[in-house]
């Protein structure tokens, strides 16, 4: 087999350009100078056939081809750097960097307030966090994790379910105070409402109650609809409307006041949480020291 070590460091050199944004910082990870990656890249464009790189004087960004390249290459990276992490004691002890890619409500609501307490469990990890919600190419970029809500999706990657959350409907009580607190379902059509987008089919989610098997579909009416569960919690607490949430991660709304559950019989539904990685004889530690800590917040 002819293995061309040059072509690995060129790729290298790579993934240090698209991870950082720029020639002059990548020069600092790969310990070149500017030029060096410049030429390195260049070597690598040579070798490879095709532009991966479009150069200007404030950016450096990836071509279509380039885009793909790295999709393909960033993995075969990752398993190399973990092989390297195993043989050298990594298995067993949690350390290096991990790539997450995590629906926005998990990263913004969940894991962003609990990162002190995650990062000083485990002192050597360093977390890479990506928010997105959609599933198609999870894992570009050379993450090492996905994490989506709803149900598990056929794919070449390994789908753990790490826990499950109910749907809950809540209001700000100043906002209970002048409209009244439904006391059914059907009480919810004369409310205002805070739409949630569905993003695999980009229209807003049903509002639907859940209790005992029956299941209860109600025609709701409101004038903001959002993707950011961040913006979709601070209207509900300042009073625009009702919201359904994800129980999880609503504590610090409900315990001080800002938010209030409404129609809590009939919050049955519920939505799991999986994460999504590639197959691996044995799971690196830094990834099932991540998927033990996500697992705690089950609510």
């Amino acid at each position: 087999m002819n293995f061309d070590a040059r072509l690995l460091s060129g790729i290298g050199v790579m993934t240090a350009v698209v991870e950082s944004g720029s020639f002059v910082l990548a020069a600092d990870i790969v310990g070149l100078t500017p030029s060096g990656v410049s030429r390195a890249v260049a070597r690598l464009e040579q070798r490879v056939g095709t532009r991966l790189f479009h150069r200007t004087p404030r950016a450096v960004t990836l071509t279509e081809e380039g885009r793909r390249f790295h999709a393909d290459v960033a993995p075969l990276l990752a398993g190399i750097q973990e092989a390297a992490e195993e043989i050298a004691g990594a298995g067993v002890k949690v350390r290096g960097r991990l790539k997450i890619s995590a629906d926005p409500w998990f990263a913004r609501v969940v894991l962003a307030p609990r990162l002190p307490a995650l990062l000083a469990r485990y002192p050597e990890l360093h977390l890479d966090l990506l928010a997105s919600n959609h599933r198609e190419e999870m894992m570009a970029g050379g993450c090492d994790l996905a994490l989506r809500f709803g149900p598990v999706e056929p794919s070449k990657l390994v789908a753990r379910k790490i826990l499950e959350t109910r749907i809950v409907t809540c209001a700000a009580p100043a906002y209970l105070a002048r409209h009244g607190v439904p006391r059914r379902p059907e009480d919810v059509a004369r409310h205002e409402v805070l739409l949630f987008r569905d993003p695999q089919s980009g229209r807003p989610f049903t509002w639907e109650f859940h209790r005992g098997g029956e299941i209860v579909a109600v025609d709701v009416r409101g004038r903001f609809v959002t993707d950011d569960p961040s913006a979709a919690l601070a209207a509900c607490a300042a009073g625009q409307g009702l919201f359904q949430s994800f129980r999880l991660g609503l504590d610090p709304w409900l315990e001080s006041g800002q938010l209030q559950l409404v129609l809590e019989e009939w919050s049955e539904e519920s939505f799991p949480l999986y994460a999504y990685y590639r197959t691996r004889r044995h799971a690196p530690a830094k990834l099932e020291a991540f998927l033990g800590f996500a697992g705690e917040t089950a609510v």
